[in-house]
């Protein structure tokens, strides 16, 4: 089976996470808006997903949002998020 391609390189990726925990309050850019949900870039080129059902009003791609981290998935270097 292939692995997927992830947003951030593995030592950036755990640089993230060593700083990061769920709970915590980022701030990130929108980089693209797809039918399920918005991809919030949240820093050094880590990428989290803000699911649609989560939304006040659609994100628009480069905007700014406050997020807070639902949960990190450390195996798959996957973050959700939620509006902070």
């Amino acid at each position: 089976m292939t692995r997927p391609k992830h947003s951030a390189e593995p030592a950036v990726w755990n640089e993230f996470v060593a700083r990061h925990a769920s709970g915590g309050v980022i701030d990130g850019t929108v980089v693209s808006v797809v039918p399920f949900g918005a991809f919030i870039d949240v820093g050094d080129g880590v990428h989290g997903l803000l699911h649609e059902s989560a939304w006040g009003t659609r994100p628009e791609p480069g905007s700014r949002v406050a997020v807070r981290i639902l949960a990190l998935d450390v195996e798959n270097r996957r973050v959700s998020l939620t509006p902070a």
